[in-house]
């Protein structure tokens, strides 16, 4: 078989647009998103575009710098956004019909998330500030006293008292929060609307202008629960009513168009982080719940995984302008689609197919949608949705895509041992030939509570691109196939989680008969890299292994992840301090000696979800035991480096991969 085009390299990672946020004018004539893309200093970039509906994009933005978060004034006659040009992320407007953007935040530490009232008056958003910062005082440092703050913290101790003291995104937490502002446009005034010692989120504003809805925790033992509830602050009396009771995390809210609901996703951990998400609807008056998605058995929001989705998109759920329909993306079966509800819990869907609908932005008054969608062999671009047609307005990485081959995935479905049914999927290598035998690799996703699906991917693809078979699928515990599915890995990982996926390569061999079953490889990060410890521990059917960010020791996950002191609990059900021996029979550490293949350990150094000791611990045991084993750090980068970290060390972690691989394959 004879390529006309090339296979997809390492470097093509650079190369890749990423779209996110479409945002309808009040028109509905235009929109505006956000591309990322890597510039030639190998840094990140992200820019703003307008496009008409009958038009090509226009780029709005320009310059090494990150652009994000557009939002057009109710009037149309404005765009507040969120920038760095200042070296901070600063929020910034400008004139819809073209000038140059003027800076509205000098916050010392930034502001982000800009959000206008109804009629125009007020734009809310957020910032981080101390105890006794004054909205009214704040001054932007420049470049050098940031710089000499960051110095001098270095050579501080940090002092730590409470139990939730860091996070993979922030690293070590200080005294700031994240509080809510309002900046009165007309009289250029900022008012700090929230100051509870806790991070805030700006959900919506009531029509009138009177109601401002957000979500935090402001629970006395917030460091013991993981809610996240609804408050209504009003505007006039400053009273700040809970809505919801505590028991829960919800978000992604908003006012129906009268003012008199309030829709939301949300759940109550009936099964701790493996509970599906609900559709909520409160009465603002009497806060009385509906549940509006009893009738579906599936996980509301986007959930798939990839590598090339970078920024924040909606997904719902949104108002119809009668107040009668909902709508929002829904995760089922290996994709995502856009849904409908009525008040009546009647849903339906709108568009689904085998793709991934990342976000979308919803007209009122013209009953149209903007679909932001990825395919396997297309990592993104916009299409207009309405009287159930598609057309598509973007041609993103089109002249890499002209470049390249990219394979199709096959779905397959494996039986499990207990005859559930296992999706999956399988890419040909480039360059196929039916009479040829390949190499193969098992690619396992992490969470486990996310989905692998048909969105693209350029760590798989560029496996296919090497000369691999690459089959990725949905193990117990996945998201996509209902609240049993989910939380079946619970308690049991490595059990019929493990089971699972040498079910789906056992069908793969039986069925492919171009797969060396002499020549399998397996990887997997965070779930997928305890899961690839587990494997190698449990049985020599692989010849090559690279683990990414994993788990290897249940016991000391407990004490230094920041999310372990809950989350062995979650998954476990024990942690450290109830049943150790229960932790150590899950741990891979334990079944090291068991360890034939030759294992590749890839770990980012500021890792604070799966910290490196994790990666430490299994290294030194296997070459204590003078296995066939190498370790690779990565400095400075945390648990997101193959996803949004730096885009150096991102090709470099992909070669080392690749190179493994080679090696042993």
């Amino acid at each position: 078989m004879t390529n006309s085009k090339r296979a997809l390299t390492v470097e093509d990672l650079t190369k890749i647009a990423v779209y996110s946020d479409p945002q309808f004018a009040p028109n509905g004539e235009s929109y505006a998103f956000v591309s990322t893309t890597v510039n030639e200093a190998n840094e990140y970039q992200s820019q703003l575009f307008l496009q008409t509906t009958t038009d090509q994009p226009q780029q709005w933005t320009f310059g090494n710098n990150k652009n994000s978060h557009p939002r057009f004034s109710p009037d149309g006659n404005s765009i507040v956004f969120q920038s760095t040009r200042s070296g901070i992320m600063q929020l910034w407007i400008v004139p819809r019909n073209g000038g140059e953007a003027r800076q509205l935040t000098f916050f010392k530490h930034g502001a982000a998330n800009p959000e206008w009232s109804k009629d125009g008056r007020y734009i809310i958003f957020t910032a981080e500030l101390d105890a006794g910062d004054h909205v009214q005082e704040q001054k932007e440092q420049s470049k050098e006293e940031r710089q000499k703050e960051k110095e001098q913290k270095a050579k501080e101790p940090v002092i730590i008292n409470r139990l939730k003291h860091k996070s993979d995104a922030k690293g070590f937490h200080d005294h700031k929060k994240a509080q809510l502002v309002l900046f009165d446009v007309k009289e250029n005034t900022f008012t700090q609307l929230t100051s509870e010692n806790s991070d805030h989120s700006y959900e919506d504003i009531s029509p009138d202008g009177n109601l401002v809805l957000f979500s935090a925790n402001l629970e006395d033992n917030a460091d013991y629960k993981n809610t996240n509830d609804l408050f209504l602050l009003n505007l006039s009396t400053k009273e700040v009513t809970k809505l919801t009771n505590g028991k829960g995390s919800y978000g992604h809210a908003s006012f129906s168009p009268s003012g008199k609901k309030i829709s939301c996703f949300g759940h109550e951990y009936t099964y701790s982080g493996a509970t599906l998400s609900e559709l909520f609807v409160f009465e603002v008056a009497t806060s009385e719940r509906t549940c509006l998605s009893e009738s579906i058995d599936m996980q509301l929001g986007d959930v798939m995984i990839g590598d090339t989705r970078m920024g924040q998109s909606t997904v719902g759920p949104i108002w119809s302008k009668n107040e009668e329909k909902l709508y929002f993306i829904g995760t089922d079966y290996g994709a995502t689609g856009l849904y409908q509800a009525d008040l009546n819990g009647n849903i339906n869907v709108l568009y689904k197919d085998n793709n991934h609908v990342f976000g979308f932005s919803y007209d009122e008054n013209k009953d149209t949608f903007i679909l932001g969608i990825s395919t396997p062999t297309n990592p993104c671009n916009f299409y207009q949705f309405k009287n159930s047609q598609l057309t598509r307005l973007t041609d993103a990485n089109a002249e890499l895509l002209a470049e390249v081959t990219l394979s199709e995935p096959e779905t397959v479905t494996a039986a499990a041992e207990d005859g559930w049914e296992i999706q999956g999927w399988l890419l040909h290598p480039y360059g196929f030939e039916a009479d040829q035998k390949y190499p193969f690799i098992l690619e396992i996703h992490g969470g486990p509570h996310a989905m692998y699906g048909q969105t693209f991917f350029h760590e798989l693809q560029l496996l296919a691109a090497k000369g691999y078979v690459v089959l990725y699928t949905n193990p117990r515990g996945s998201h996509g196939y209902g609240q049993e599915f989910v939380d079946a890995c619970r308690s049991d990982y490595g059990g019929s989680d493990y089971t699972d996926l040498m079910s789906a390569v056992d069908y793969a061999l039986k069925n492919y008969d171009f797969i060396d079953k002499d020549r399998l490889g397996v990887t997997g990060g965070s779930y997928g890299g305890f899961m690839t410890n587990w494997i190698v521990g449990h049985t020599n059917r692989f010849k090559a292994a690279v683990t990414q960010r994993s788990i290897s020791n249940w016991l000391s996950f407990y004490g230094v992840s920041d999310i372990g002191y809950f989350f062995t609990k979650w998954e476990l059900g024990q942690n450290l301090l109830e049943d150790p021996t229960k932790l150590w029979e899950f741990s891979p550490l334990k079944y090291v000696e068991n360890v034939e293949t030759p294992l590749l350990i890839v770990h980012g150094e500021q890792d604070m979800r799966c910290p490196i000791e994790q990666g430490e611990q299994l290294f030194v045991a296997l070459k204590h035991l003078k296995k066939d084993v190498e370790f690779v750090r990565f400095p400075g980068a945390n648990h997101e480096l193959s996803r949004s970290g730096n885009p150096e060390m991102r090709m470099a972690r992909l070669n080392h991969i690749c190179g493994w691989f080679e090696k042993y394959l």
